[in-house]
């Protein structure tokens, strides 16, 4: 099943009118000379290309769908960046929403895979459940220490902040979202995942070849 109930076309299409929109954002943020929407930005562009590489270099073939997947998310965070954080309160949630469902997909695609290609593991499905939910907190929780490192050691130097953490209430409903995010996949997302499964089964079964 596609990950999106969209033509492969029109996937690629909105993909790439999303990455304007995140070079855009960058111009806006050298225009007004904001250093944290510029590197987030910048970051964000870099992203969008990574299920390219992924293609080029691995041969695990990703599709359409999940390039769009995760250009949606860092183009949501770096309009985010913009100003829409402040100007909309429920933008930072629907951004860790998105962002912390990218991570639970890659976190189950990838054990999934190790699954159906070796015996010598053998992971069921409630397990999956919960490594999908426990992957995806953790990696919020890093975000959040990143998060406050960064704002620290700007503060300390002077410098602009490049990334924002409000207060500890702003963390933890965060984390909160990025529970949500791990849950919509677990419950809904797991077979439209299963191309990208039985690509990453199909690396790892040329790589066993050889």
């Amino acid at each position: 099943m596609a990950l999106f109930p969209l033509s492969v076309r029109r996937q690629r299409r909105l993909s790439r009118g999303l990455q304007l929109v995140i070079a855009g954002a960058l111009v806006v943020g050298v225009a007004r000379r904001n250093l944290s929407v510029v590197v987030n930005a910048a970051m964000a562009l870099a992203v969008t290309f990574l299920p390219a590489l992924l293609e080029r270099d691995t041969d695990i073939s990703l599709g359409a769908g999940v390039t769009l997947w995760v250009t949606l998310a860092v183009s949501l965070h770096s309009l985010g960046m913009l100003g829409l954080y402040t100007a909309i309160p429920w933008w930072d949630s629907l951004t860790h929403t998105l962002s912390a469902s990218v991570v639970a997909g890659v976190g189950y695609a990838t054990v999934r895979a190790i699954d159906e290609h070796t015996r010598v593991v053998y992971f069921p499905p409630p397990f999956l459940s919960v490594f999908v939910l426990v992957v995806t907190l953790a990696f919020g929780v890093f975000w959040e220490v990143l998060e406050f490192s960064v704002r620290g050691v700007t503060d300390l130097l002077g410098l602009q902040a490049v990334l924002v953490q409000y207060s500890l209430e702003d963390t933890l409903t965060d984390l909160v979202f990025d529970a949500v995010g791990a849950a919509l996949v677990a419950l809904f997302g797991t077979h439209r995942l299963s191309a990208t499964v039985d690509s990453l089964v199909g690396r790892l079964e040329q790589r066993r070849g050889r």
